[in-house]
């Protein structure tokens, strides 16, 4: 048996045709093609609800030339969100926005972004916001350390295939980990802890809450208004049962659900 968690209810953010093209910004300076760029844009478009299931978008020949492209760039473009799902060819109505696939990893087992969505056929990638050494009385207080002890706080917006599925806050104890000072970000930072600093997690507590995005929130995730996230708080302990991490993640409910698995017994 499961239980779904998930929050669909936003409100209308639907741009017409040609706010969707006027909104397209292709950069020529980059070595990404052109096809790619229009498929993130449009990934963000629909992922952030501004283009809802069953929008129409220009047509490949119409599109090709108010952005100046040829129509074979826009033919791959639309093929390969095809491919993905978010979009579906209509006959003589044309191409249309389907229902965005939710990400549903399951609950019970202790992963990282980074392996959730690899194990989900997401490509993941991260940017990074900040990295810093600070001190926090209320983190202190939740790692059980002094007050004036230091941690390593990460900011960073999480991706899957591009689009940003939610933005998080870690803190990590440097003093069990001051390896964690010298990692470049990049990959999973439960792996670094395996491989550099010799640390097994063992176990964790996760908790979910329903939120709206906060004004930071919104513009990452691409919403026109505050709208409705999921808040996971989680700590990570060790084998030898101590506190390792503490993360808040915010992830957007247009494309977030959790499934728990319950036993009767």
């Amino acid at each position: 048996m499961q239980n779904t968690l998930q929050n669909k209810s936003l409100p209308s953010k639907k741009k017409t045709t040609q706010q969707v093209i006027k909104s397209i910004r292709l950069d020529e300076k980059t070595s990404k093609p052109y096809y790619q760029q229009l498929m993130a844009h449009f990934e963000r478009l629909i992922m952030s609800g501004a283009m809802e299931e069953g929008a129409h978008l220009p047509s490949e020949r119409d599109l090709a030339v108010a952005l100046n492209l040829s129509r074979t760039t826009v033919k791959r473009c639309y093929a390969e969100l095809k491919e993905s799902g978010l979009l579906t060819a209509r006959g003589r109505s044309g191409t249309q926005v389907t229902q965005p696939p939710l990400i549903n990893p399951p609950l019970g087992q202790l992963k990282g972004f980074t392996q959730e969505m690899q194990e989900l056929g997401k490509v993941p990638s991260t940017r990074v916001v900040s990295f810093d050494i600070v001190q926090n009385r209320t983190i202190a207080s939740v790692f059980q350390r002094p007050s004036n002890a230091s941690f390593l706080r990460i900011v960073r917006i999480r991706f899957a295939d591009d689009a940003p599925m939610t933005r998080e806050v870690a803190w990590y104890d440097i003093n069990l980990a001051p390896q964690l000072t010298n990692w470049d970000t990049s990959g999973s930072v439960y792996a670094f802890l395996n491989e550099h600093c010799n640390i097994q997690l063992s176990w964790a507590e996760q908790s979910i809450e329903a939120v709206l995005s906060s004004t930071e929130e919104t513009e990452t995730f691409g919403f026109t208004e505050n709208s409705p996230c999921l808040l996971l708080k989680r700590h990570t302990y060790s084998t030898n049962n101590q506190l390792i991490e503490y993360v808040e993640g915010t992830f957007r409910g247009d494309a977030y659900t959790y499934k728990v698995k319950l036993d009767c017994k």
